[in-house]
């Protein structure tokens, strides 16, 4: 015992470093073995007893890989019988729970240093950066497992945005696009339906996405919400043949700041006279409308109407229950805001696995939640289909 306390004060009084944690617990291993080996012996290493039952027969080495890293064992082994350490069964539950925490941190956008310390207020001698990694690898696999899922059912509704976050590529720091699809089926439920991650917003990018999206299944798609990008209404028209809608809210701040501050609060009121009509008919007819009366005081905004009236008027040729819903981005906006969130803490990414690793994680928690919602995001008689159904007609509205 004495000679154990030694060695344990030993190395107590090493400085704290990332090999000390995987000592501490080689440590407490071989400690272990020796009680339960002499347990089974009757009598402790080197005893002379009556009273021991068995021999021991030497040591044989095992790796033990442990959430600390690869811990080097000494098994002792026996003349008769056998021996096995009972704390190799595999991941036990105590394992299972620092494994869970540690996940569980880096999944709520807890930076490596940041697990570090959580470690350490544990009662832990902290953890690397590089064991941090190796941990959430185990992520991964149901991240794609939901990320490549088969897509079921039709979608007449899909959402695209990107927010933009920093990953390490080829020893530089690059900006990548976090790309993500929300969708609603015909049910009314909305469900978060893929993500990518790409070097830019080209048309190449939206195009390689959309047509993952439609091998794993995506179907029955009337119209794409997004922010203005000319190359995913291409790519929407030509993987999906839908109809692309232009986020009001977004082409309003872009309007806005055409008209001067004194005239923000008089082309607003007049932008959303159009906003208000029934039908799309009359709502195209307000449009020009209001651009012709800013056309000889705000030229450039007025040009900017003409050009942006088919997109962002997209969505009045659908059923009015669901324009509330389909006129913006909004219904991504809240994901994005709670991928920005949790990513900032991050900062620099040191991959593009570890981002999608995450960023995947997020989206999964919450499509997750609104699985469990018990009621629908738009209203199922809402897509009850009828002989003037939108739904229905759109391809010739869209021609």
């Amino acid at each position: 015992m004495t000679d154990d306390m030694i060695a344990f004060r030993g190395l107590m009084e090493k400085s704290a470093d990332a090999d000390l944690l995987r000592e501490m617990i080689g440590f407490a291993a071989q400690r272990l073995m020796e009680l339960e080996v002499g347990q089974l012996t009757g009598a402790a290493h080197g005893e002379k007893s009556p009273e021991r039952l068995a021999q021991r027969n030497g040591y044989r080495d095992r790796d033990w890989e442990t959430r600390a890293g690869t811990v080097e064992l000494r098994i002792p082994k026996l003349r008769k019988g056998s021996y096995f350490p009972f704390f190799l069964e595999p991941r036990r539950l105590a394992e299972k729970a620092l494994t869970a925490v540690i996940q569980e941190a880096y999944i709520q956008g807890v930076s490596t240093r940041s697990v570090d310390d959580l470690v350490r207020s544990m009662g832990m001698s902290g953890i690397s950066k590089s064991q941090v990694s190796r941990l959430c690898e185990e992520i991964d696999e149901r991240v794609q497992a939901f990320l490549e899922r088969p897509i079921e059912g039709e979608w007449p509704y899909l959402w695209i945005d990107a927010t933009y976050v920093k990953v390490r590529q080829a020893g530089r720091v690059v900006s990548m696009a976090v790309t993500v699809a929300v969708g609603v089926n015909t049910d009314g439920r909305r469900e978060v339906l893929g993500m990518g991650v790409g070097p830019s917003e080209a048309e190449t990018f939206w195009t390689e996405f959309l047509r993952k999206l439609a091998r794993r299944g995506l179907r029955g798609v009337k119209l794409v919400i997004s922010d203005a990008h000319e190359g995913l209404k291409a790519a929407a028209a030509r993987v999906l043949s839908a109809t692309h809608q232009r986020c009001r809210v977004h082409f309003a701040r872009n309007a806005l700041a055409h008209s001067g501050k004194s005239g923000r609060r008089v082309v607003s009121a007049l932008m959303a006279t159009a906003f208000a009509q029934d039908d799309p008919a009359t709502a195209k007819a307000q449009w020009r409308k209001v651009s012709d009366q800013l056309r000889s005081k705000l030229p450039k905004l007025a040009e900017l109407m003409d050009t942006a009236e088919e997109d962002v008027l997209a969505y009045m040729n659908f059923p009015a229950a669901h324009r509330v819903k389909i006129h913006s981005v909004n219904p991504i906006e809240r994901v994005n805001r709670e991928i920005k969130r949790r990513t900032e803490v991050v900062g620099i990414f040191p991959n593009e696995a570890a981002l999608t690793r995450l960023v995947g994680a997020i989206l999964l928690e919450q499509s997750d939640e609104w699985a469990v919602q018990r009621s629908r995001y738009m209203p199922l008689e809402s897509f009850a289909p009828t002989s003037d159904d939108p739904l229905v007609s759109l391809p010739a509205v869209a021609a």
